[in-house]
């Protein structure tokens, strides 16, 4: 323990001594504090003040009898939800980003965000079918009318899969999230009653006319990216459904999205052997403050028909509380939730570490999975230091995970988002079922608990508090003692 604290003090002072430098290293990397380099628990360590960015370092198994009153025990009897992953969005800009960089550059950055071995261990992307708001321009895969005429475009084949192509060969087991923004506009009318066109990228609605060609378009999309060799793990029919002013947009209510998912999408997928799942609603806890929109998903599931079709439901923070999460679960405990969308940006000072790092582990990463969310997606993996590339009608004061120089194409600044998500991917891998703890608690102190699929236990943890905090870990068989620094972000993981 004394070892322990004349380490940190170490890594306070280094801190120090580079902040009154007025400078920073090149990646945000933490400068080298001596430690072990071997041990029974595998440890990660980000804290608010920049002191630490997931410093890796081990501790041991301890050997004597386990007296301390602060011990917190595994309970792997009580189950909760099994893990699909942790990751963020790989948009155009993302994509365009990256192939900015040498491929030396881009090779050692998504080795360090997505190999399991080397890194992170990021298991989840989300990516857009045709344009989202972080793309070159506005697009879908068949603007031209007639289904027959979709094909991928130039920012899918230019951009984002040559991107899905390294990231899988690092990680060939990462899973794809697809979502759209918007249908071909030929298929949009401006309301379900007048059924007018809606020559526009943002709003309107899917015709009814056109359920069984747009359930098509999923199809061929779906196709045309195995053909690629990348398979598509789960879709949402719709991002935001709830917001027409998005670039680009369209509505999709509760009841449409019923009725195109039972009577088009669901059978055509089982007709064209495609298991990737579907996810209801990918939008707001607070569903926009529409009340006819309440309990969206929830209100799908009553359809037995149609309910059959969808795994679950996605959610986004961006209005409501995530105690919503809880209600669905408790609505429907049968259905699998996931978390697929939050950002940060000039409006919540997104690039402050010092505050992003706790709200976003305890609100976003920790707060999602205690409320059985399986997965957590965070928005674009990178965006350049102008915030871009963005387009007018997007997010043009949003932050990526991760901000690259549009100098240089080098120089990394790493945020909030690229560490909540890295604390939780580095040891929970998919699979993992999150279990139960008890004993010790403490105000400020936030955690979740899980059993990977080979046997080995993960515990991620917040601390809150200003000050450090002493905390033992037991899985019933070996124990150890931890020294949590104040305001950080801590992941172990032990067999």
């Amino acid at each position: 323990m004394k070892t322990f604290k004349k380490k940190m003090i170490l890594g306070n002072l280094l801190s120090m001594m580079v902040m009154a430098c007025g400078s920073s290293t090149k990646n945000d990397v933490t400068p080298d504090l001596p430690g072990p380099t071997s041990g029974d628990v595998t440890v990660y360590i980000t804290t608010a003040a920049r002191t630490q960015e997931f410093r890796k370092t081990y501790v041991d198994f301890g050997s004597d009898v386990n007296m301390s009153p602060r011990t917190i025990l595994l309970n792997e009897h009580v189950k909760y939800q099994t893990m699909d992953g942790f990751g963020a969005a790989i948009t155009g800009s993302t994509a365009y980003n990256l192939l900015k960089m040498t491929q030396a550059d881009r090779t050692k950055f998504l080795k360090e965000t997505f190999d399991v071995n080397e890194g992170m261990g990021q298991s989840y992307i989300r990516i857009a079918i045709g344009c989202s708001d972080f793309s070159m321009s506005e697009y879908t895969l068949a603007d031209q009318p007639g289904i027959e005429n979709f094909a991928l475009q130039e920012e899918e084949k230019k951009y984002v899969i040559p991107i899905l192509k390294e990231i899988l060969a690092i990680n060939p087991d990462i899973k794809i999230m697809g979502s759209p923004w918007t249908p071909p506009k030929w298929m949009k009318v401006n309301n379900l009653t007048d059924l007018a066109p809606h020559d526009s990228w943002t709003g309107g609605h899917l015709n009814p006319v056109y359920y069984q060609d747009y359930a098509t378009y999923f199809v061929k999309w779906i196709q045309a990216m195995k053909a690629e060799g990348i398979e598509i793990y789960s879709i949402t029919p719709q991002n935001e459904p709830l917001n027409p002013l998005n670039s680009a947009s369209m509505l999709m209510y509760w009841d449409e999205q019923r009725d195109f998912v039972r009577d088009a999408l669901g059978p055509k997928f089982q007709q064209a052997g495609i298991s990737a799942k579907i996810y209801a609603f990918d939008h707001n806890y607070n569903y926009d403050n529409i009340s006819s929109q309440d309990d969206y998903p929830a209100k799908i599931y009553e359809d037995t028909e149609a309910a059959a079709y969808f795994a679950g439901a996605a959610y986004h923070n961006y209005g409501g509380d995530k105690a919503e999460l809880l209600d669905i679960h408790t609505k429907a405990p049968e259905k699998e939730l996931v978390f697929t969308e939050t950002s940060i940006g000039t409006w919540n000072t997104g690039q402050n570490l010092g505050k992003r790092l706790l709200e976003d582990m305890k609100e976003v990463a920790l707060g999602t999975v205690n409320n059985w969310c399986r997965g957590v997606i965070v928005w674009n993996l990178m965006l350049d230091s102008e915030r871009g590339p963005n387009r007018d009608g997007g997010c043009q004061t949003c932050f990526g995970a991760v901000d690259i120089s549009s100098t240089d194409y080098k120089t990394i600044k790493k945020n909030s988002h690229y560490f909540i998500v890295g604390h939780l991917s580095s040891v929970v891998k998919p699979g993992a079922l999150r279990i139960g703890t008890e004993g010790f608690t403490e105000d400020g102190v936030v955690l979740s608990a899980f059993k990977n699929p080979d046997n080995s236990y993960a515990v991620v943890l917040l601390n809150e508090n200003t000050a450090d905090k002493r905390i033992t870990f037991s899985d019933g068989t070996n124990y150890f003692g931890a020294e949590i620094p104040a305001q950080s972000v801590v992941s172990y993981t032990w067999k």
